[in-house]
């Protein structure tokens, strides 16, 4: 039999805080799941995001005549399972902590809880720890010299990754780098010898181990812009890929070590430049509700300093130092596409607004998901979903008609290539084109990519 309405208002089990014993209680943790399915069984906002809520509708309309107390543990984890972490729904949802609601939901928190609850219950999984390491996946590959990316387009290869490790064998994966962008910086004299400077730059695990031009078009983008911005040696991943799956441990590992090296230019003064927008909203929203004790004053901190790099030069524009001399720029409209992780910041889309600065330029906005979000798109299970989830990003890129397409995430701009055509940029990618006087053009465009 059901039970009587089940209460919109938080139950004694909430927590969002894993430094909180609640949270990692699994009584407390259902009688939070159950409320939140039962707010979004009567809101249905989202069903148009992740497969986690028509997953869950479907659930509730089909088999369980509407009843939340009877969705099984095994249904829950479909439900879980299904959400990729983009955030939109915590964006578009009007019951949030952030918007200071009396309901107090966050859905996306909600499912860390329970991935990290589950982790800590079974274990991790090796595609799990594989997926969750990209630096020493990075290291990998480039004492390979080169051999893991020709191994990444070998079938048999493939095939073996995708049973061993579950990463879908048609999936483009990035390649790795020769020289990382620490190597590159320190050779270049930009690793700075002590804290200071106006700003220091988080690279992140991507552009240090797969596209570190991304982060050299940074460093020339600010200093055009007569920016103060340092490098600093030893800096790790965010902890984004292994909190995916709850791995709250190697989270924790890795922003105490990143503390260590950017707590001294934060207090200095520096900001910090986040060039992923997924570990900018790391830095700057997760990790002071993640960590503990002294590790969290810290975290607090350093969220108060990140920007994302096109936000911090947005902020100058009015600065006579910044620099309007575009020696070129695309021709013809450019398509933006504006990250979910972005989006969560709420900070808006300057890199958007500053490729308009260059004369001459339309940029046509375009803010749908396109599917890829961290590691969800590179997994057998994710894969096919992250394509249909992506369709609207795609048709809308396409839509603008342009030549040069642009997205402040790296790992974005491969879901386009692979399945819309074109390999956007990076905003400071794309300044700094102007700024150097490269050439725009078609050649950008590859309409032989699958559909």
């Amino acid at each position: 039999m059901s039970q009587g309405p089940i209460s919109y208002k938080p139950t004694d089990g909430l927590s969002y805080d894993p430094s909180e014993p609640v949270y990692w209680d699994r009584s407390a943790l259902a009688k939070e799941v159950t409320r939140a399915f039962e707010i979004c069984h009567g809101c249905r906002m989202c069903f148009k995001y992740c497969d986690a809520f028509p997953t869950l509708f479907e659930l509730l309309d089909k088999k369980h005549d509407g009843d939340v107390t009877r969705v099984t543990k095994d249904e829950t984890n479909r439900v879980m399972d299904a959400c990729f972490q983009c955030k939109l729904c915590e964006v578009q949802c009007p019951y949030t902590p952030r918007d200071k609601h009396e309901f107090q939901l966050d859905f996306p928190k909600l499912v860390h809880r329970h991935q990290a609850l589950r982790t800590r219950e079974e274990g991790t999984s090796l595609g799990d720890k594989f997926l969750g390491d990209p630096d020493l996946t990075g290291k990998l590959a480039r004492a390979s010299l080169g051999v893991v990316n020709t191994m990444n387009k070998v079938k048999l290869h493939r095939w073996f990754m995708e049973k061993v490790l579950g990463i879908h064998r048609d999936k483009q994966l990035p390649e790795f780098a020769p020289q990382g962008f620490e190597q590159w910086a320190d050779q270049s004299g930009k690793i700075a010898a002590e804290p200071g400077g106006e700003a220091v730059l988080f690279q992140t695990c991507y552009v240090e181990h797969n596209e570190p031009q991304i982060g050299k078009d940074t460093c020339e983008v600010m200093e055009r812009n007569g920016v103060d911005l340092r490098c600093a040696a030893g800096l790790r991943c965010c902890g984004m890929p292994a909190w995916e799956h709850g791995d709250l441990t190697s989270l924790r590992k890795n922003a105490r070590h990143n503390l260590d090296v950017l707590t001294p230019f934060v207090e200095r003064g520096a900001k910090v430049l986040a060039i992923n927008p997924t570990c900018s909203m790391m830095l700057r929203r997760e990790w002071p509700h993640l960590l503990e004790g002294a590790d969290r004053e810290r975290a607090e901190k350093l969220a108060a300093a990140v920007m994302d790099p096109s936000e911090f030069l947005w902020s100058i524009r009015r600065e006579p130092r910044f620099s309007g001399e575009f020696k070129s720029g695309p021709h013809g409209p450019v398509a933006y596409h504006a990250p979910c992780h972005l989006r969560a910041q709420a900070v808006g889309f300057k890199g958007r607004d500053l490729i308009k600065k260059i004369p001459g330029v339309q940029v046509s906005l375009v803010s749908e998901c396109c599917g890829h979000d961290g590691t969800y798109a590179m997994r057998v299970e994710g894969f096919e979903p992250s394509q249909r989830i992506g369709k609207k990003a795609f048709d809308g890129m396409r839509g603008a008609e342009a030549q040069t397409w642009v997205t402040d995430c790296p790992l974005a701009a491969i879901q386009f290539e692979q399945h819309a055509g074109t390999r956007p940029l990076h905003p400071m990618s794309l300044l700094a084109r102007a700024y150097r006087g490269d050439s725009f053009g078609a050649g950008e465009v590859d309409e032989t990519k699958e559909e």
